[in-house]
């Protein structure tokens, strides 16, 4: 069992949990852990930093859980202890899992800053727009659309998975595939439903 961070390092990691925290539009809950020891810290690096919430939403996405854990990493150590916001030294890798129910994934694409990217879904797959509902069963992630006066309701069932770095969807049949747009320092590498949850797992670099 890994032991306790020290004092020190504690009293930080609940200032940027609290500034962590406001950078989020929603959190339910969110636990941060620094690792390492003061000394370390006090030469600028760290051997990692673990991260976990619930009901978070940012920039317009809502997860339902998110757990992360960073390899080690370097820091500058007077801007953490001035604002408790974390200035980098050198890029690192976050590697870890999150989660999203059927709500969240409604409430993201029904976002301002989402919603685009629902409607190309529901037109790529189902031939008309808007995206009107998603629904999880066991193991396949459910589109709808609205009907409109030539159409009727559609909905199609696609399985995710992870597709060249991204996040998937395949049509039951395996007709069609979809990928969706991905930032090219996040690598997904697995993604599916599980637990009535949509659930990805992979790394991100981050940088100064």
């Amino acid at each position: 069992m890994e032991p306790r961070s020290g004092p020190i390092l504690q009293l930080i990691a609940a200032g940027l949990q609290v500034w962590i925290g406001s950078q989020c539009e929603a959190v339910q809950n969110l636990e941060l852990q620094l690792h390492g020891t003061a000394l370390q810290l006090l030469r600028g690096q760290l051997q990692g930093v673990s991260l976990s919430g619930q009901r978070v939403v940012y920039r317009g996405v809502a997860i339902e859980s998110v757990h992360l854990r960073s390899e080690a990493i370097q820091v500058k150590v007077a801007a953490l202890i001035r604002s408790k916001a974390v200035e980098l030294d050198h890029p690192f890798i976050v590697r870890g899992q999150v989660s999203f129910s059927a709500g969240g994934l409604v409430e993201t694409f029904r976002h301002s800053r989402w919603q685009a990217l629902g409607d190309s879904l529901a037109e790529q797959l189902l031939g008309i727009t808007p995206l009107a509902d998603l629904r999880l069963t066991e193991n396949t992630l459910i589109f709808s659309a609205h009907a409109t006066g030539e159409h009727p309701e559609l909905e199609i069932e696609t399985r995710p998975c992870a597709l060249d770095g991204s996040v998937g969807f395949v049509c039951l049949d395996g007709t069609l595939k979809l990928r969706l747009p991905m930032d090219p320092a996040i690598q997904i590498e697995s993604a599916g439903v599980q637990d009535g949850s949509l659930q990805l797992q992979g790394e991100a670099l981050v940088s100064p």
